[in-house]
Order: structure tokens, then sequence, then C-alpha cells
């Protein structure tokens, strides 16, 4: 309905601004309005909130007494993008008013669950389609026979994940549906995030508000921007440093099949922090020579201006193409997009139903390029066609320094990734930037990923148990840097492996030194191709299960940083199989022990 000077109360000023504000408005932004009206008409009414309701209304007056001001926020992160998203949600509802309990899903006690009116999920997905770790206890229990009735919960679920992969955002979609079908009602729906989740995160909280707050019958006013907190940076995900590049060494030496570049970032003048076990966010640029293939393929003005993002941002082609958008990574979302803009049949033919098979095999280990060269589409405009890829990812890395032994520095670990696929050659992006075009002297956009599920023990004096192959050595190099300069008592452990111990040891020398000076206590390494049957860490692990298990029953806490398909899944077998040997335990037995030092944070895993 148009609003007018003849049928309502605004003058014709008024009527035309409503009228152009009004239809530009959210569900979510019209139910908070809504609130916010209610909450000031009351407001400016003497003596309107003791006011009874009247007779004709008891529902209403009981419905409003009901609903609990009280609301829990429950993480499931193996990164720390949830739990940085659930801290904001919790913060952000404590500005308007709400009694917040934020916690990890592996701190909360299943059993609460019954007396939670106003439940928040907050939920990554790891791996292909499986919880986060510390999400496996909860995960477990809601979906057992233990589960309680949940008929008086009010729920909503924030979903993260990656596109790319074929169980998009699957954790998130199981905590909703159990919800849902243990009685609880949603009062937002689920929202399910790719890499760029910032403005979804941001709706979906504006969402979660304006249901909690329909529930109360008025909303509060939007709260005022926090101050900045002494020590907090200025810089994050969304407002990255721009680090000064230090050093960049190869960290193999002569012959050796691999490149591991080791570089030195400055941190000066950042205002950033961090601890051993957190991640550094680098925000890579494409290779040119793969957007230059892509402007010859598609005849597009590399110098033509296109928008960016919601913004309203501006970008030379060529520019964006390197530096804004995800050009090396297909995901079926963005083949049904292309579809939409193409002509071709074959593509609408792959992504038919029952296709999704063809579909994975299609887009594994393609990119962009393949994709216009196999189905265009041909003849779209440049702006119409960059609004269907997704913003540039930010590739986490985990830090290989100490703050205390390096200040204003951060130090990374990275592998070079080179192969062959479909006939071409691929590089990985922030690896071979790094390795072929990044010098001393140059900068490149960073941020500080927290992660609180791969941190050292707050005790120095307990034991640890390091598993790290190849670039997993990465955290544990800066355990230590941070254990010699604290003057930890604890012992230590490394099991290390890679190819060669000639080219292959990486930061041998440091390792070298730190042993011999008590820093770790004991190196057991395996490198694979120096021996006729190929040995690895977890070979090394079984040699010496009796200590091992010696070091566990100690009080010791295991950290695993590595490829999670292949090597963590190895090595967390193994110590189940030592658990169950040493111990002398059942299966069971062993799996349950396995749990318990994962509760209680003496088993954690930076896996990727």
């Amino acid at each position: 309905m148009q609003l007018q000077v003849m049928n309502s109360p605004f003058n014709q000023e008024q009527a035309e601004l409503l009228n152009r504000l009004l239809p530009t408005l959210t569900e979510s932004q019209k139910v908070w309005l809504s609130g916010y009206l209610a909450a000031s008409q009351s407001a400016s009414v003497p003596g309107t909130a003791e006011r009874p309701a009247p007779a004709t209304e008891p529902l209403a007056e009981s419905t409003v007494q009901t609903i609990s001001k009280e609301v829990t926020v429950l993480y499931g992160s193996q990164t720390g993008n949830a739990q940085g998203l659930a801290e904001n949600t919790g913060k952000k509802l404590e500005d308007r008013g709400f009694q917040v309990t934020v916690s990890s899903m592996s701190d909360f006690k299943p059993n609460n669950l019954k007396k939670i009116q106003n439940l928040l999920i907050v939920a990554s997905t790891h791996g292909e389609g499986d919880p986060p770790d510390n999400a496996l206890s909860f995960h477990e229990f809601l979906h057992g026979r233990r589960a309680p009735k949940l008929d008086d919960l009010r729920f909503s679920v924030l979903s993260l994940g990656d596109s790319s992969y074929e169980f998009f955002c699957q954790t998130g979609k199981e905590f909703d549906q159990r919800l849902e079908d243990l009685g609880g009602t949603r009062l937002y729906p689920r929202v399910d995030c790719d890499l760029d989740y910032d403005d979804p995160a941001a709706e979906w909280l504006d969402g979660v508000i304006g249901g909690l707050s329909e529930s109360e019958g008025a909303t509060a006013a939007p709260a005022p921007a926090a101050a900045p907190q002494a020590g907090d940076s200025e810089y994050n995900r969304t407002n990255p440093f721009k680090a000064e590049v230090l050093e960049n060494l190869n960290l193999n030496g002569r012959g050796s099949n691999k490149e591991t570049r080791h570089l030195e970032l400055s941190l000066e003048g950042s205002g950033l922090t961090f601890e051993p076990g957190d991640s550094l966010g680098v925000y890579p640029e494409n290779d040119p020579a793969l957007v230059d293939l892509l402007l010859e393929e598609t005849k597009w003005d590399p110098e033509e201006i296109v928008t960016i993002n919601k913004q309203g941002d501006v970008r030379p082609l060529k520019e964006a193409l390197i530096s804004h958008f995800e050009i090396t990574v297909l995901t079926k979302p963005l083949l049904e997009q292309a579809a939409k803009l193409s002509a071709n049949e074959k593509l609408k033919e792959l992504l038919s139903p029952g296709n999704e098979d063809q579909v994975k095999a299609y887009t594994e280990g393609r990119d962009l390029l393949d994709l216009i060269r196999d189905f265009g589409p041909r003849g779209v405009p440049a702006q119409e066609f960059i609004a269907i890829l997704r913003k540039m990812p930010a590739r986490l890395y985990s830090i290989a320094s100490s703050l205390a032994a390096n200040p204003d520095e951060v130090h990374l670990t990275i592998g070079a990734v080179r192969y062959e696929t479909h006939g071409r050659e691929r590089n990985g992006v922030c690896s071979i930037l790094c390795a072929e075009r990044l010098q001393p002297g140059d900068t490149l956009p960073v941020y500080i990923q927290h992660n609180q599920n791969f941190k050292l023990p707050n005790n120095p004096d307990t034991p640890i148990i390091m598993v790290g192959p190849g670039t997993g050595i990465a955290p544990f190099r800066a355990f230590m840097q941070e254990r010699e300069e604290m003057g930890a008592e604890g012992k230590s452990w490394l099991f290390f492996g890679d190819q060669h111990f000639v080219t292959d040891f990486l930061y041998q020398t440091e390792w070298q030194k730190w042993l011999k000076d008590g820093v770790v206590t004991k190196m057991d390494v395996a490198f694979s191709r120096d021996t006729e049957e190929k040995v690895y860490v977890q070979n090394r692990m079984l040699e010496h299960s009796k200590e091992l298990f010696e070091w566990l029953q100690e009080g010791a806490a295991v950290y695993i940083c590595g490829d999670e398909k292949n090597m963590a899944h190895d090595v967390h077998n193994t110590l189940l199989a030592i658990i169950e040997k040493e111990g002398g335990m059942s299966p069971e037995k062993a799996a349950d022990y396995l749990a318990d030092l994962q509760q209680n944070k003496r088993y954690q895993r930076d896996v990727y």
C-alpha cells in the first residue's frame, strides 16, 4: 500500500520518504523497527511499564512473561572462525540487554539443554562433512538416544563451510534438523555461509535479534559501537595489515622434491598480537599469467572498470581478477550460476539431477579457465560474469614463531604446491606467490586468526607430545620458542617426518640445538624415502608405544598438525592402538580414553 496524505497521519514529505524506505526493508528490519517504535511509545507514556494488559489479552500477557532474556550461544570451531562469530554474537546480544552464555560445545554439559529456552548454534564443517573436534561429543549426544525432547526450545543455526566441498555446511545442517526433530522451534532460519561469511553472518545476527525481540514484544534501540579496548588492533580479517616481508628462504636442500618457504614478516606498528597455536590469515593474489589467459579467452578489456562488491567499490578488470576474485577453484554453485549465463547445453546436461558424481569429477582439479574453455559463456559482459565469482578467500597458515622470542615479527612455513592435471600445469595460489613472486620489501595483507583449540597447556610443567610431519612442524617451532623463553620445565617429545633426511629436515639445526640444550627432551624422526620400506611418524610412535603411553599416564598433552585425510587419520588410529595395547583396554575403552583426552584439551589437532 502506498502511503498518502489522505490515508495516513503523515504530511506529503513524510509519506514520500516512507514510500521510498519501506519497500527496501528486510523482514528482520521491519520486525526491529516495529519493536523499536513500540518500545519508544511505551517509554514515553508515564506508568506504561506497570499498566497490566487488558483482561481480554491473558494469552499475550502469559507469552511475554515466559520468554526468557537468557541466550546460550554454542560454537563448534576448528580454526577459530566459528568461535569468533559466536563471541561477536554474544557481545552484540549483551549490548541489547540479553543475558548471554557463550561456550564451546566441548565445554557445555549436554544435560543442561532442557533448561535452555534460546539457543544459537555457530558451527563449521570440517573435512568431508565432519563436525570440528570440539563439537564431536555434543554432536554425538544430540544425535543419540539420550537427547531430550526440546519442545520449549527456540533456536537458530549459523553454519560455516566451503562450497567447493561436496558436504557443504553439513554439520550446521545436521544440528538444525536434529533440533527441529527434538521439538525445537526456529526463531530464525538457518544461514549457510561460504568462505566469504561476513555479510551473511551479519544478516543472520540481525534476523536472530529480530526473532528474539519479536517474542518479547519490543526491541531495544541499537547499541552504540563499543570503544576499542586497550591493546586491540585496528587490523583484522576485513581490514588486513600490510606486513613487510623481511626474509623469504627455501628450507629444502638442493635436489629435494619439495620447496618449503620460510617467511618472516614484520608486524611493527600493527598492534597485532598472537599466541603459539594461532594462525596467520594471508590474502594472496592470483597469478597474472593465468589472468592474462582468462582475458585472452573471453576477449574482455583488461582496463574496463568493474564493480567488485555490494559497497560499490570499483577496479580495472585485470586488477579485480588478480586481487579480488577466486579463479582457481570450481564449485557446483558456480557451475549452476554459469549455466544461467550460458547457452551451452552440455553444461546444463552436466548439472542435471543425478549427475552429482560427474559434477564432482569435473570440478576436481579444474579452474575458471577450464570452465570458460569448455562451456563458455561467450559474449557475456565482464561485469555480469564476475558477479557470480567468489571473493578471494584468505589462506590460513599455522604461525611458526613465538612473539616473545621474535617481537614485532611473525614467521610462516609454506610448502609450494605445483602439480599437473587435465593437461595443464597448476599452482597453489598463495604458496607459489610466496615461492616465485614475493621478495623482501614486498608486503602481504595479513590478519591474526586466534585458535583456542590448539594451545600449550596452562601449566608449563605439563609434558607435551608433538606430531608434525612436513610443514606440520610450524606450530611446534612456535611452541618450543615460547617454552624456551618462559623457561618451561615440562618434558617435550617431537615426532617429525618427511622424505629425505639430508634435504627435507625442516629447521634441523634449531631442533638439534633444542635437543642438546634440553629444551626438547626427545625427538624421533621418520624419512620415508631413505629406506627401502617407507617409514612414517606413526611407525615411530608404535616403536615407542610403551613410553608414549607412560607419558599419557603422567598427564602429557598430545598435539597433531598436518594433513587430515592421511597423516592425522593414521596417527589417530595409531594412538588408539597404543592405548589399547599398553593400557590393556578394549577398543571401546581405548576410544573413551582418547575422547576423554580430547574433552580435557589434552588431545588437540591443527589439521587441514
